[in-house]
């Protein structure tokens, strides 16, 4: 987990789409505090200080310690609407947790020691199955990060959830099989061989199939040619 978030906001007193654009006509972006069994909590908070934390990074994988007046709410951001033109954060939900709260996460994978993967280094390609994984765990042990090794692989390899640790507690929500998070796919130049191999059985089984079908057209010429001259031959008799 990276260091607490601390956030400051101001306490509203109406929902509503309309309140909502009041808020952002005086400088500030909506939010709302929901769950753990209270009721939810409509608050303001700050434009600049919540862009300047999006764009830390790790903005849904870290606690949120909000204050409302002097009251302290511990929270996880699960949901950020952002303006449509502006890209500028419009709305934001809090999920109020505790140390035993468990949820589900989207977690990012980054992919470890590239400059010296066998695959890659022979020309493959690093084909990423999953950027990010749902993983289940306690609110205040989400991990920012998994970080996936692949040192070691070569070209038709596959690195699976099973090769990645995972820390204590946490575990993904798909749970039924070893799922593929990457591949080292073949060079792009074996792919184009192939093709261009494919793209030229091809074209010489056309030409083959173009000889046989003039070689066939040329005999059946030969032979009305021969049943002609037979004809001719039996009219001369008769005459």
């Amino acid at each position: 987990m990276a260091d607490l978030i601390s956030l400051s906001a101001q306490p509203r007193d109406r929902a509503g789409k309309g309140a909502a654009r009041a808020v952002r006509r005086a400088g500030f972006v909506p939010a709302v505090i929901y769950g753990g069994k209270e009721p939810p909590l409509m608050i303001s908070v700050d434009p600049g200080v919540l862009g300047r934390e999006i764009a830390r990074g790790a903005f849904f994988t870290t606690m949120v310690d909000i204050d409302v007046n002097g009251t302290s709410h511990r929270a996880l951001a699960r949901d950020v609407q952002f303006h449509p033109v502006t890209d500028r954060p419009e709305h934001v939900d809090f999920l109020r947790v505790t140390a035993e709260t468990r949820i589900t996460v989207d977690v990012p994978v980054v992919f470890d020691n590239e400059e010296i993967c066998p695959g890659i280094k022979r020309g493959g390609v690093l084909n990423i199955v999953r950027h990010e994984v749902e993983l289940e765990c306690r609110a205040d042990a989400i991990p920012h990060a998994l970080h996936a090794d692949v040192s070691q692989l070569d070209i038709g390899d596959s690195i699976h959830i099973s090769h990645i640790r995972l820390p204590e507690g946490v575990r993904p929500t798909i749970a039924d099989r070893d799922f593929t998070i990457a591949t080292v796919a073949a060079p792009t130049v074996v792919r184009d061989e192939a093709l261009e191999a494919a793209e030229a059985e091809m074209a010489e089984g056309e030409a083959a199939e173009g000889e046989a079908a003039e070689a066939a057209e040329a005999e059946a010429t030969e032979g009305e040619a021969a049943e002609a001259a037979d004809e001719d031959k039996k009219e001369g008799e008769g005459d």
